[in-house]
């Protein structure tokens, strides 16, 4: 299998679901009125406008594959989206990453400061679970129940929380390969795996089905950070939409600075290949989910 640039359908296709949830999100997200305010407009400057919306696509694309799309689809995207962005709006703080560029604009605690930004991410989080219990999801309260648990584990100190942990606690000079990839399975991982696997939850996937959808997800994300590692040292922050070449200045071990940018890249293409290799039972109906791949390894922001 090789990697291919991404065609313009898939391009098209990936427009339209971002333009889909701008208007979902923005329908499902606190309309700003009484003395709070300044909360509300925080989190709609932090969730609107901006954003591939990957995650969201990969569960909608996901359900569409086996066969399932409808308005509680996207809503249920849209309360993974607020999750995510949550954690973009903490990681940027000062005592974070601390950044002042995200999705090509100043981060939140510029444009507000950071008491609002913390709420603001807190308001997200806890946004997310109230969108994800609407009746609208899906009508049975079992499956929403199940999308809850799943989202909580995958935000939680099992997933995104627990590899932001490691990165801001272990020492550089006590990660290796397998550390870094224990990391990032947790931090960048686990929230592209939630949204394959709540797609296919949707869709009431088989057990096989969700197996090899995991197996996908889980390739697909690490290759995701890989190229996030190499868009680092070499991407432009214009079109990245934030600061680069801030791992090197931090001395930060990255899949980068431990093989090498070559054999990072040829690692995120067998990764990429062999997420691809997980989607064969699903045959042609898998094409968007495989020009994902070509899409996430050959994106420039």
């Amino acid at each position: 299998m090789t990697l291919n640039k991404p065609s313009m359908d898939f391009q098209s296709r990936l427009a339209d679901v971002a333009k889909q949830m701008e208007t979902v999100l923005s329908i499902h997200l606190p309309k700003p009125s009484g003395h709070q305010m300044t909360i509300m407009e925080a989190m709609r400057y932090a969730a609107l406008g901006g954003g591939k919306r990957l995650r969201p696509f990969l569960m909608i694309e996901t359900a569409r594959m086996l066969g399932h799309e409808n308005e509680g689809t996207y809503i249920a995207a849209a309360a993974l989206e607020c999750l995510h962005v949550y954690s973009l709006v903490h990681d940027d703080l000062p005592c974070m990453d601390d950044d002042d560029l995200r999705r090509g604009k100043p981060t939140v605690h510029k444009a507000y400061d950071e008491a609002m930004a913390v709420l603001a991410g807190d308001g997200l989080l806890t946004h997310a679970f109230e969108i994800l219990a609407m009746d609208a999801v899906h009508k049975d309260a079992n499956l929403r129940l199940a999308l809850i648990a799943g989202l909580a584990k995958a935000g939680g100190v099992h997933g995104m929380i627990g590899g932001q942990v490691i990165d801001i606690s272990v020492s550089e000079t006590d990660r290796d390969e397998a550390l870094i990839k224990q990391l990032q399975a947790l931090k960048t991982g686990a929230l592209i795996e939630y949204a394959v696997s709540a797609g296919a939850t949707l869709a009431g996937a088989t057990e096989d089905q969700h197996h090899s959808l995991e197996k996908y997800a889980r390739d697909m994300g690490l290759a995701f950070q890989i190229k996030d590692d190499i868009l680092d040292v070499e991407g432009d922050a214009q079109l990245v939409g934030k600061a680069v070449g801030k791992d090197e200045n931090l001395g930060k071990a990255t899949f980068v600075s431990i093989l090498g940018l070559e054999a990072a890249r040829e690692k995120a293409a067998q990764l990429g290949d062999r997420a691809k290799g997980h989607l064969e039972p699903f045959g042609k109906h898998a094409q968007t989910l495989c020009d994902t791949v070509d899409f996430v390894l050959h994106r420039s922001h």
